[in-house]
C-alpha cells in the first residue's frame, strides 16, 4: 500500500485546490489571500457594480502579480524573443 500526502487548500469550508507540494499549496494559498485584499479594493472603488466581476478581476491580477507589478514600477515588460512571437493573423479583404 503507498501513502500518498496532498496538501488542501481550502477556503471558507470549501476546497479549491489540491498540490503534492507544501511549497505549491502554500504559493496558491498567498495567491488567494492576494485575490481578496484585491477584491476588496476594487469593491471599495464603486467601479465594478457586480461581485462576481471584482472577484474574477481580482483573481486575474492576483495570478499575475509579477506582471502587474512591473507595471505599477514604471516599468516595461521585458521584449518577447522573436521565436516565441505569434504571427499575426492577416486580414484579408475579398471583396469582388
Amino acid at each position: 500500500m503507498a501513502v500518498i500526502v496532498k496538501y488542501v487548500v481550502e477556503r471558507d469550508g470549501v476546497e479549491k485546490m489540491t498540490f503534492a507540494s507544501k511549497a505549491e499549496a502554500d504559493a496558491y494559498d498567498k495567491m488567494l489571500d492576494i485575490a481578496d485584499e484585491l477584491e476588496a479594493m476594487i469593491q471599495g472603488s464603486g467601479l465594478v457594480e457586480q461581485d462576481s466581476v471584482a472577484e474574477a478581476l481580482a483573481l486575474y491580477l492576483a495570478e499575475r502579480k509579477e506582471e502587474v507589478a512591473t507595471i505599477l514600477k514604471g516599468k516595461k515588460k521585458p521584449a518577447v524573443k522573436s521565436a516565441e512571437k505569434k504571427p499575426a493573423a492577416k486580414a484579408t479583404d475579398k471583396a469582388a
